[in-house]
């Protein structure tokens, strides 16, 4: 089993979750973060650390986000590893907790 990021994360893109990974499986991409399913050891240390709630047991994918386990795998290909957690977007608490944000994902 994986953990997966799911909508919250997007335009949040707090990264507390990236330093307690002990396999560096999250990706960075523009407004987002993904865990890579191939990586994930299913350690569980990332999901308590996520401020915007926004990680999830891949059995635990709330309804209506099941396309994020897809764009997880998608653009964990893609985009380049981040192991060092950032200052997150300056408006981020502003956009933690909306929801209809994947149409603002940027790839």
């Amino acid at each position: 089993m994986t953990f997966i990021v799911g909508e919250n994360c997007i335009k949040c893109k707090y990264t507390d979750c990236v330093e307690v990974c002990p396999v560096d499986c999250f990706y960075e991409g523009p407004n987002f973060l993904v865990i890579h399913p191939d990586e994930c050891i299913d350690c569980a240390l990332c999901e308590p650390e996520c401020p915007a709630e926004a990680i999830f047991a891949e059995d635990e994918i709330p309804a209506g986000q099941e396309v994020f386990f897809e764009l997880n795998t998608e653009l964990a290909d893609v985009w380049p590893n981040i192991t060092i957690k950032k200052d997150p977007p300056a408006d981020a608490e502003e956009w933690d907790g909306k929801s209809g944000k994947l149409e603002l994902l940027e790839r």
